[in-house]
């Protein structure tokens, strides 16, 4: 029966898993290429290092405000019709950046892009929770996310050969062609999903009705150890903030990185933006490696808060060598990768433990509650990075700090939060 089951699932996850990972790969290009951006777009617009980070952290406002109710409103649309909405939504809201020639116009459109996005993460990770039971999920999740360290592998050589190959065609500079080419995908994904994703079990008719029910009895069963709280008590729920600030901390080692990988990179002593781009992709390369491996652990072993600890750990200290060796590409790049690797390894594993917790609607505004107030530190990193950077002409202060918020984390989620 296990090996049935097993194979049930296989076919399940060939055909969820390879399309939303892809959608998650657009989103995440779409959301960091201002990263990219940054190294034409700043000089051109005469913005400071704190305008930016404020530019780029501002999208996760718009994200924070709009992230429950859209959650919310996928559980009454429809898992399909609402994911194809926001992903159409924001494709053209990234692309529409291209026309940013303000500090006012990068705001807006960084904050409307934010509105525009604010539900697809949190609502795939629901999603997830309609197929999958929890000792399954976290090898799911790390697939799905593993779209963050691949958009890092692709879109780092892909967006510094855009903005050097386009660069003064059709007048416009290399970053405006970046954000229009890489927008474009997300419109394109977005369509697709209208005719591809099933909104849950019962609808998907590319499954037998022996296969149904053999998958809703194992979510059934999953769902018993869950708790259906009031959304009134989940806004009051200690465990609830909590896993929030875990994330958060997390989230911060995230966007520290993110937004200013390719500054750190150029730093080390590499200025030529084709080959920061290719040398941005090795650290998200090992990442991709990793996270699944780390994930893949944790679902056989049932552990869930050493292993986010340990990663987390691991990402702190490869920032700080990242900092002490920034004059040598080697070093720092090598620093960088554990870096990277043990940041984007908390993500799969941390959200095994809310999933498990929260069952029903409380999953829906829980899970968007725990992503967008977490996603502030989107918001928080890159602007404290950018201002410290202003006021001292070293990143090393900002990297200090996101490390600490890493540690905080680790420390955190091994002393406070219990094992679910």
């Amino acid at each position: 029966m296990n090996d049935n089951l097993d194979s049930l699932y296989k076919r399940v996850s060939w055909r969820l898993m390879p399309f939303l990972f892809l959608c998650f790969v657009a989103a995440y290009l779409d959301r960091v290429n201002v990263g990219f951006a940054k190294l034409q777009m700043q000089a051109d617009l005469h913005f400071s290092d704190a305008v930016y980070g404020a530019g780029a952290g501002i999208f996760f406002i718009g994200y924070f405000i709009f992230e429950v109710p859209s959650n919310l409103l996928m559980t009454r649309a429809g898992a399909r019709l609402w994911i194809a909405r926001i992903m159409i939504s924001w494709g053209l809201l990234s692309s529409a950046l291209m026309f940013t020639n303000s500090v006012a116009s990068f705001y807006v459109l960084r904050f409307l892009l934010g509105a525009a996005e604010a539900g697809f993460f949190p609502g795939i990770i629901l999603y997830l929770t309609y197929w999958y039971p929890a000792h399954r999920r976290a090898r799911m999740v790390a697939w799905f996310m593993s779209g963050v360290a691949v958009a890092g592998v692709v879109g780092g050589p892909l967006s510094g050969w855009i903005m050097q190959t386009f660069d003064g065609a059709n007048g416009w500079r290399g970053w405006q062609w970046l954000l229009l080419l890489e927008g474009l995908p997300s419109v394109l994904l977005g369509v697709c999903t209208l005719f591809y994703l099933d909104d849950g079990i019962r609808a998907a008719s590319w499954l037998s009705e022996a296969d149904k029910q053999t998958l809703e009895r194992e979510i059934a069963a999953d769902g018993q150890s869950r708790q259906h709280m009031p959304l009134a008590q989940l806004f009051r729920s200690g465990r609830v903030w909590l896993l929030a600030l875990v994330y958060f901390l997390c989230v911060m080692g995230l966007y520290g990185v993110s937004f200013w990988l390719p500054q750190l990179i150029k730093n080390s002593g590499v200025k030529d933006v084709l080959d920061i781009g290719l040398l941005s992709a090795v650290p998200y390369g090992v990442a991709a490696v990793t996270m699944v491996l780390v994930a893949r652990h944790s679902d056989r072993s049932g552990e869930r808060r050493w292993h986010t600890a340990i990663a987390a750990l691991a990402g702190a200290l490869g920032l700080v060598a990242a900092t002490l060796y920034s004059d040598n590409t080697v070093i720092a790049l090598a620093a960088l990768s554990l870096a990277t690797a043990g940041i984007l390894s908390t993500f799969p594993v941390f959200w095994s433990l809310p999933t498990a917790l929260l069952g029903g609607a409380a999953a829906a505004a829980g899970i968007a509650m725990i992503n967008s107030i977490g996603n502030l530190a989107g918001f928080v990193a890159p602007y404290l990075v950018g201002a410290i950077r202003d006021a001292t002409s070293s990143t090393a202060s900002g990297m200090y700090l996101i490390a600490a918020s890493l540690l905080a984390g680790a420390l955190l989620v091994v002393g406070a939060v219990r094992r679910s």
